[in-house]
């Protein structure tokens, strides 16, 4: 079994292109590109919220050690 050929790449090209269309390929990179920004969002938001979970438990632990002495 070998390593596909230019010849193997653009029958899997035109068998796509019959199947999706050329108008439908474009669609679909464009919701992948939208899904991937929103994933990078949300990762972003996560990890915003867990430095004000550290910095709010910092400031905690500070508040008890004033109150102890």
């Amino acid at each position: 079994m070998g390593s596909f050929s230019i010849w193997h790449w653009l029958i899997v090209l035109v068998v796509v292109l019959l199947l999706f269309g050329r108008g439908k390929i474009p669609e679909l990179m464009g919701d992948v590109a939208k899904g991937i920004k929103n994933f990078r969002k949300g990762m972003g938001e996560d990890d915003a919220a867990d430095a004000a979970d550290t910095a709010k438990t910092v400031e905690h632990k500070a508040d008890e050690k004033t109150e102890k002495s």
